[in-house]
């Protein structure tokens, strides 16, 4: 049976016998029920170590398997691709990710669940039934343990599953310094290996070549720079990907290299270009002068690629360069981390990263070889290539001295760090699972920060102090020799949002309980000026004065802090995105919002995604609050962000195909509500929204289908 599976997924996979990383795996005892920590480069075959297992534990052991990944883009890919291959053998696989106020009952009916490391934690808090059937677990990118901002949640998540399940569990990354402390903390086997299907070379631009120490160089142009080096990968007839580090230089050098991969396109590469860039441009009602940009670039073969563009867009860039026709891509450094993107070269063109209050600093060497390893395809190329751009020589021998011959750093836990910390002590007590000092302590002794140090006295004294605040916001009360969680935080627990906004809007609630009709810019601040919105946009000198004047004609509901003080400058941030959440609301375009605030499509996405669910958690606490009208204002508000319309369009865009453009087009011209669709002539409605929405929104009205359906 087992090398009946092996052979299966080696089948399935593509491949006809197991690479060197593979074969040790099994040899140390991959299919019996060890844990395992596997540390090897992109595209040394780890997934399908993982897969031969997941494999085992639902054909053998009849269990499930949890996949968890750090992204939701990450999530889908591994999503489609276990459901191509293991669909056909009758095995269920689904996709949890967004949505942290539900267990998602579904999920017993599957027998793969991804999802990402927070959706994990989410279903946890919310007392899953199936955790039980669990017998694996697959934690992907294990390294960002290390993260400061999300590491500590992945962490937390794999002790609760520890404590929770008797399942095994396989870590997987990219080589780790001190894998062996990983290694020791999950009790797991561990296999490091620097194999890789395709070898890979690290070298240098600088002067007038490409120079790579003991095999070869290639010569370049006079400047030697980011232009002659594409040039020369068009001649190869190859792709490449290139790590900048800020989005708008992202933005510049992807439209500075139209002219170089342009001249390397067939007529035929053009006009399936030119289709691509069209949708690209047109993914908005109204185009943003991003998108005309990026869909110039598109058409010309490039493509800049970061977290201002929209899902969508991406999702195109990433299948148009995976199909060959997007020849170059131009992106931040959040790429490395994401989806299989692997390209022949690598170009490395910014080593420096600007941190507020310490300036430029180095990247670490672990972020350096996440993107280098993105070279090198086993399909296509016998080797990859990853450059590092120098501008002169004792640049290059520091660059090539620092990070190909360097040390990647080790990993530290981030436990420690208070606010994210208060989070995970609400959670553990609501769980009712850890209601004593003794039963706090000994969770934490068995996380990776207490085998890491060996002490946590540290942890325990801000554990301590987090419990008083939380009894003091009435989220935990004592009773007798135990403390649990109250009804409200409970909820704040399973809703998934900071504690400490929670407070704020609790005595935010509190204070508007007895106001007749609350206004909308108090509930856009509320939301605005929460830790789930960090980092905030940034005020231009130019924004300053008119936001000032706003804020002298608001009454807020808090002190608003003076000039000269730390959390003044969060404050005015905080009033700028209330701003362009309120233009939003009032029918304003993303094109609108990104001239005026500079926010981008892809972030003011982000931003609304958030706003939505803070929305949400604030009606789930009105309602536990008993403050009915709270709760209707709350709803409304929370369509009007969604759709980013006036009350009276909400009927309109709810069809689908209508977007608010063409819902104030038909408002305006008195077709207000879906039964004057159905009434209206068809000429008319074609004349308003064009034919095919016309003929869409036609056949929905005439099916009687009513408001609430759409």
């Amino acid at each position: 049976m087992e090398q009946d599976i092996i052979k299966l997924v080696l089948t399935l996979s593509g491949f006809d016998r197991l690479n060197p990383v593979q074969e040790e795996a099994l040899k140390k005892g991959l299919l019996n029920d060890k844990n395992f920590l596997i540390a090897s480069p992109t595209a040394s075959g780890k997934t399908l170590i993982a897969e031969i297992a997941m494999l085992k534990t639902i054909l053998e052991k009849k269990k499930k398997v949890i996949y968890m990944v750090p992204l939701v883009a990450l999530a889908s890919e591994k999503y489609n691709s276990f459901k191509e291959k293991y669909e056909k053998m009758k095995i269920k696989v689904a996709l949890s990710v967004g949505d942290f106020d539900s267990s998602d009952p579904w999920l017993e009916e599957y027998d793969i669940i991804v999802c990402s490391n927070e959706k994990m934690d989410s279903l946890i808090r919310h007392g899953i039934r199936w955790i039980d059937e669990v017998g694996l677990i697959i934690c992907d990118e294990i390294h960002l343990i290390g993260d400061e901002s999300r590491g500590s949640t992945l962490e937390v998540t794999l002790t609760k599953l520890r404590e929770l399940t008797n399942a095994r569990i396989i870590a997987l990354s990219a080589t780790i310094k001190n894998y062996e402390e990983l290694a020791k903390w999950l009790d797991a086997t561990y296999i490091t290996s620097d194999w890789r299907p395709v070898e890979l070379y690290e070298g240098i631009c600088f002067e007038n070549k490409i120079e790579f120490p003991d095999w070869k160089s290639y010569e370049l142009g006079e400047k030697a720079n980011e232009k002659d080096i594409v040039k020369n990968t068009m001649e190869m007839n190859k792709q490449c990907i290139i790590f900048v580090s800020m989005r708008k230089a992202a933005e510049k050098l992807a439209e500075d290299l139209r002219d170089i991969t342009n001249k390397f396109l067939s007529k035929e590469e053009k006009e399936i270009l030119s289709k691509l860039a069209k949708n690209l441009e047109n993914v908005l009602e109204k185009p943003t002068e991003q998108c005309k940009r990026l869909a110039r670039c598109i058409a010309s073969g490039v493509a800049f690629h970061h977290a201002g563009l929209l899902a969508s867009q991406k999702f195109m860039i990433e299948e148009g360069f995976r199909k060959g026709i997007i020849k170059v891509i131009v992106a931040t450094p959040t790429l490395a981390m994401g989806v299989s993107l692997p390209a022949f070269r690598v170009i490395i063109r910014d080593v420096k990263r600007y941190y507020p209050k310490y300036g430029y600093i180095y990247i670490p060497v672990l972020e350096y070889k996440q993107m280098s390893g993105r070279a090198g395809r086993p399909e296509y190329d016998k080797w990859g290539e990853a450059i590092l751009i120098a501008k002169t020589l004792s640049e290059a021998r520091r660059l090539y001295e620092r990070y190909v011959l360097g040390e990647m750093e080790e990993i530290y836990s981030k436990l420690s760090i208070e606010p994210i910390l208060r989070t995970h002590v609400l959670s553990l007590i609501a769980s009712a699972l850890y209601t004593t000092k003794d039963d706090l302590e000994r969770f934490f002794s068995k996380t990776f920060y207490a085998s890491q140090y060996g002490d946590i006295s540290s942890i325990m004294k801000k554990v301590k102090k987090i419990i008083k605040m939380l009894i003091r916001w009435k989220f935990l009360k004592k009773r007798e020799d135990k403390i649990v969680a109250t009804r409200l935080g409970k909820r704040v627990s399973e809703l998934y949002i900071d504690p400490l906004t929670a407070y704020k809007i609790v005595d935010f609630l509190i204070k508007i309980k007895n106001i007749e009709n609350a206004k909308e810019f108090s509930y856009l601040f509320l939301i605005s000026n929460s830790n789930e919105m960090q980092p905030l946009p940034n005020v231009r000198s130019r924004e300053y004065e008119d936001i000032m004047e706003r804020v002298e004609l608001e009454t807020f509901l808090e002190r608003v802090p003076e000039e000269w003080e730390d959390e003044f400058e969060d404050f005015i941030r905080s009033v700028k995105l209330s701003l362009a959440f309120e233009d939003w609301i009032n029918e304003k375009t993303e094109a609108y919002i990104l001239e005026k605030y500079s926010i981008t499509p892809g972030e003011f996405r982000g931003r609304l995604e958030i706003a939505d669910w803070l929305l949400y958690s604030t009606k789930e606490l009105a309602s536990i609050m008993h403050l009915n009208k709270r709760e209707t204002e709350l709803k409304k508000l929370r369509v009007r962000m969604r759709y980013g319309v006036k009350e009276e369009l909400i009927p309109l865009v709810r069809l689908r195909g209508i977007g608010k453009i063409k819902a104030r087009r038909l408002f305006n011209a008195g077709i207000k509500k879906v039964s004057d669709i159905k009434t209206a002539n068809f000429e008319r409605l074609k004349e308003l929204v064009g034919e095919a929405t016309a003929k869409q929104i036609k056949s929905l009205v005439e099916e009687d289908k009513n408001e609430n359906n759409y």
